[in-house]
């Protein structure tokens, strides 16, 4: 099992991941798409097994001025592919995104997960998240006013 930053190269593999977790046709995971995320403060990671993208997740630095200009993080799309769950991908996702975290020395991290993803949740848990400190609110794009 080996973690390591996303390259254009695995967009076909996050791409299968991606839609898995969203059930649908409208992704659209590009080669640019991952080469213009390290501009972002972004780091897009896979769990690469046999080959194999087995798993991705997304974190965000955000820069804040609360704590001196210290950073929160925001992980999305922790996604592990159904042939490699319980074989500790997902966390140790999440040990390298908390290793991320603690290197830009982050005064939190925010994971936001579908309601209903109780098995990710567990490991959410199990990874030492608080699943009841916070509440997340979504408003997706096609739910937005269009400008006139």
């Amino acid at each position: 099992m080996l973690i390591r930053i996303a390259l254009p190269s695995d967009a076909c593999g996050i791409g299968i991941l991606y839609n898995q977790l969203v059930g649908g046709d409208s992704v659209n995971v590009t080669r640019a798409g991952i080469a213009e995320l390290t501009t972002h403060r972004a780091t897009l990671l896979v769990c690469e097994i046999d080959q194999v993208v087995a798993g991705t997740v997304l974190v965000q630095l955000c820069a804040d001025v609360m704590y001196a200009q210290q950073p929160f993080a925001l992980v999305e799309n922790l996604v592990v592919h159904p042939d490699f769950r319980r074989l500790g991908v997902g966390s140790a996702m999440l040990a390298a995104v908390e290793r991320i975290c603690l290197e830009a020395d982050c005064s939190k991290i925010m994971l936001m997960s579908s309601a209903h993803r109780v098995e990710a949740h567990r490991v959410f848990l199990k990874a030492g998240y608080s699943g009841d400190v916070k509440r997340g609110f979504v408003r997706y794009r096609r739910q937005m006013a269009r400008l006139s």
